[in-house]
């Protein structure tokens, strides 16, 4: 919380130039966890220049680096909001609420009317502040991990329709669930609402699965990219490729089955190490997959928006 006695707050654009000072306030952050991956992409991560559809703001507390955030456009009227850091030296000094100010602003100025976040659900002091900034739960969802495999197997054909993707998709309970989202596939680690040119696209330059079964169809899902990791970002302390699927959805376990199966062909096909396949936080979703043998995340990821029209 911040008082009258508080240095004020400057809102500007990071640069190239700040990474030694983000770089040392989110230095120990999450190091229990493997530590902040904002240091290791930074420069990647940033925009290389203004009006791009994305812009880091970075906060200045008497001329040093208080916190940092990014706001990406994903689709006309989506804005997304991703790694917000706050130095622990200025932290409830209302550094994280005028960051908020300023890319609400920012996506209104761009077209948004909805701005989201994705929070790691052991992240309780991030939740709280999303919370009190006025964001509300939209919906939640977790990873699940078939092992690539060639000769994978399972009882319902699968095909590439994005057609009957689609269809699947707009009946589902999973589109309830999750409100329409999947994850962006122009973006890593953000969701947005899918759209009929995604499964298109999906299909043309990607891969897009539809289970269906004989009793109709029967579940959906598609790839989103793949992701080259560093061998400090795996569990084996190996460079790694996983191959990332935006969405994956299913009526029953053997559909589960199929489409876990279509993956895992998919990724051997792409040489990748390891999957992960975004799948809604149901009991009924969790279990089918565990089911099928895929190993899941341990925790869920909860995703909050809010209304930007206000703003």
């Amino acid at each position: 919380m911040s008082s009258d006695s508080d240095p004020p707050i400057e809102i500007r654009r990071a640069t190239h130039g700040d990474y030694e000072a983000v770089a040392d306030f989110t230095s120990d952050i999450w190091p229990e966890r493997g530590g902040d991956y904002i240091p290791r992409i930074y420069h990647d991560w940033l925009e290389d220049e203004p009006g791009q559809g994305k812009k880091t703001f970075l906060a200045v507390v008497d001329g040093e680096a208080a916190g940092i955030v990014q706001g990406v456009m994903l689709s006309e009227d989506e804005a997304w909001f991703q790694g917000m850091r706050v130095a622990a030296d200025h932290r409830r000094r209302g550094v994280s609420s005028r960051l908020n100010e300023a890319t609400f602003e920012w996506g209104r100025e761009q077209g948004a009317t909805v701005g989201r976040v994705m929070v790691f659900s052991w992240n309780a002091v991030s939740l709280g502040a999303a919370r009190a900034s006025g964001y509300e739960p939209v919906t939640e969802f977790r990873f699940a991990h078939p092992e690539p495999d060639p000769d994978a197997e399972g009882p319902h054909r699968v095909s590439s329709d994005p057609t009957a993707a689609w269809r699947y998709w707009t009946h589902s309970d999973a589109r309830d669930h999750l409100d329409g989202l999947g994850l962006a596939p122009d973006e890593s680690w953000a969701v947005r609402e899918l759209t009929r040119d995604d499964f298109e696209r999906s299909a043309d330059e990607t891969a897009v699965f539809a289970v269906e079964s004989d009793d109709g169809l029967a579940g959906v899902g598609y790839r989103t990219r793949t992701v080259e990791r560093t061998a400090d970002e795996t569990d084996s302390g190996e460079p790694e490729t996983w191959a990332e699927y935006g969405l994956g959805a299913w009526d029953g376990v053997d559909a589960a089955r199929s489409l876990f199966a279509a993956v895992a062909r998919d990724a051997a096909a792409l040489e990748a190490d390891a999957t992960r396949i975004a799948i809604p936080e149901t009991a009924r979703f969790v279990t089918d997959a565990a089911a099928t043998g895929a190993a899941i995340s341990e925790e869920p990821d909860f995703v909050l928006g809010i209304d930007l029209t206000t703003y």
